[in-house]
Order: C-alpha cells, then structure tokens, then sequence
C-alpha cells in the first residue's frame, strides 16, 4: 500500500490588504514543495477571502494561518484573536464561498474566545497525489536462497553406506 507524507506548515500574520495577497503566494508556493499544485486555486482563494473578511471587519488584525497534508486531506486553519460576536455574521458570504469550494468546513472557539475557522480539500489519486511506495513484497526468486555447502564429513552421498556401518 502506498503512503503520502505529511506536512505542515504555520504563519502568524498582522493582517492588512497587502499581507492578504503576500499569504496567498506563500501558501501556494508551500503547496507547490509538497507537489499539490492542483490544490492551489481553492485552498488560496479560501485562506485570502477569510482574511479579507477579518481585515475588514475583526477590531484585532492578528492572525495565525496553518496548513496540513495528510496524505489524503489538505486542511487550512484561520485563527483570528477578535473576541467580538459581530464578526460571525459579517462572515455568511465568505463562508458560503468557503462551503461551496471545499469538501469540509467548520468553526471552533478557543479558551480565549477566538475562533478558528478551517476547511479541507480531499485530494484524489488521479490528481497527481505525492505517494511514496512502499518496498515490494519479496517474490519467490528472492525468499529461496542456494543451498549452502555442507562441510565434508557431513556429506554422505559420496562415500554411500560405508558410514552407516562404521559407525
């Protein structure tokens, strides 16, 4: 069976128009070392539209931005520090964009009262998943190993029952 990786990648950022599309490049070059350049549109358009929205509307402008790979998913994570309620309801647009582009979306408070919102994309095999194979099974031509030699006083074959005798 064949396995993928993982990775990971984390970004505290001060949120601003320019770092919006700064993180976006950032992202897609991380996406592009861990060979899922096909994932690049969605998973770039996702991050910049959830950061435009805090950049808009969050009183607080840090962010952290995360990325996983887990050979089968790649999940990104935008945590803001804003501990504000009117930011949930600026967000319905962003996260309706969010919905329809991933596969999987959600959001969560921290201890602190932030929230983090992720989504995933799944990647298919045939859109040129990083797999690295396993080691082949050994075939039959490999598990047989020659015969060693036996040591001369076990061999019986050539002296025949003369042994059996003189023991």
């Amino acid at each position: 069976m064949k396995t993928a990786e993982p990775c990971y990648y984390h970004l505290d950022v001060e949120v601003c128009p320019e770092r919006v599309g700064q993180v976006g490049r950032i992202l897609a070059a991380h996406l592009r070392l861990w060979d899922l350049e096909h994932l690049v549109g969605p998973v770039c358009h996702g991050a910049e539209a959830l950061l435009r929205a805090i950049d808009e509307h969050a009183s607080d402008k840090n962010a952290v931005v995360e990325m996983w790979w887990n050979g089968q998913h790649i999940i990104t994570a935008i945590g803001e520090n804003d501990t504000g309620p009117h930011l949930d309801q600026e967000l319905g647009s962003c996260l309706a964009r969010i919905a329809a582009e991933s596969d999987g979306w959600g959001c969560c408070a921290t201890g602190t009262g932030a929230k983090v919102i992720w989504f995933s994309r799944r990647a298919r095999s045939c859109e040129g998943v990083p797999l690295i194979p396993s080691p082949p099974p050994p075939t039959l031509r490999e598990g047989r190993r020659a015969p060693r030699p036996l040591p001369p006083f076990a061999d019986t074959r050539s002296r025949g029952s003369d042994v059996l005798t003189n023991a």
